[in-house]
């Protein structure tokens, strides 16, 4: 029997639960910078070997959890593919997940996202990621590890397709009324004032909503729900597409 948890947990919270059998930690990081022609990625396994959360495995978004035959960046591979991974990853049907990285949640969440497109419901983010673990005295573990033993079982595909948008709809998105799209990237990059991608500036009608504005500077945790709810458009009837 899985039990059920919160899609936020605290860092205390999972200090308790590390013993736990059917719980799969997860390391997601991605690290950005800015080179000549836009942003570089770089996988966050380095730094995981060096020190992470005792007993996590490393989910790779730049060669594993990914498109790798496209040519563009963090294209979301087959639903297959992903559960495939996942399954290397000890992630089963019988199991709970936290996942968590070194920036700003963006990466846990989109692991998050793509566990929701397949039908996974029980996984959660651990809040303040990797920053507050450290700050709060919690215990790092060197090495790579392989994948984690956990529950006997698979992981099951139950598609979820609306949760991802592709290319056509977008596209279709521009001009529907019906549709609310929210740019999540800074409000420079919203602007078009730099510009980290292939052209400057954002898909015509999105508003900007920064992920980034979401979490409290000081404590590196989620801002209160309330306060991230104020900041999101009241259009409950409409589609929302976030990018």
């Amino acid at each position: 029997m899985v039990v059920d948890m919160d899609s936020l947990v605290t860092a205390d919270w999972l200090a308790s639960a590390l013993h736990e059998p059917d719980l799969i930690v997860l390391d997601c990081t991605v690290y950005l910078t800015m080179g000549n022609d836009g942003y570089v990625s770089d996988s966050g396994r380095s730094n995981f070997a060096t020190g992470h959360i005792p007993g996590a495995g490393f989910a790779d978004l730049i060669a594993d959890l990914v498109d790798t035959t496209s040519p563009h960046s963090f294209v979301v591979p087959s639903p297959e593919h992903f559960a495939a991974a996942m399954e290397r990853l000890g992630v089963t049907d019988q199991t709970r997940v936290v996942l968590y990285d070194d920036n700003n949640s963006m990466w846990a969440a989109r692991v998050w996202l793509m566990l929701r497109w397949i039908g996974f419901d029980n996984a959660a983010m651990l809040d303040g990621g990797l920053k507050v673990w450290q700050r709060l005295g919690h215990a790092l573990e060197p090495g790579e590890l392989g994948p984690r033993s956990a529950a006997p079982g698979a992981l099951t595909v139950t598609l979820r397709p609306a949760l991802i948008a592709d290319k056509e709809e977008m596209l279709a998105s521009i001009d529907d009324n019906a549709v609310c799209l929210i740019d999540a990237l800074p409000p420079a990059v919203f602007r078009g004032d730099v510009a980290p991608y292939a052209r400057p500036g954002h898909l015509p009608g999105a508003i900007n909503v920064a992920a980034t504005a979401m979490i409290d500077r000081d404590t590196a945790l989620f801002k209160p729900a309330s306060e991230i709810r104020a900041m999101l458009p009241d259009r409950p009837e409409a589609r929302t597409v976030v990018y």
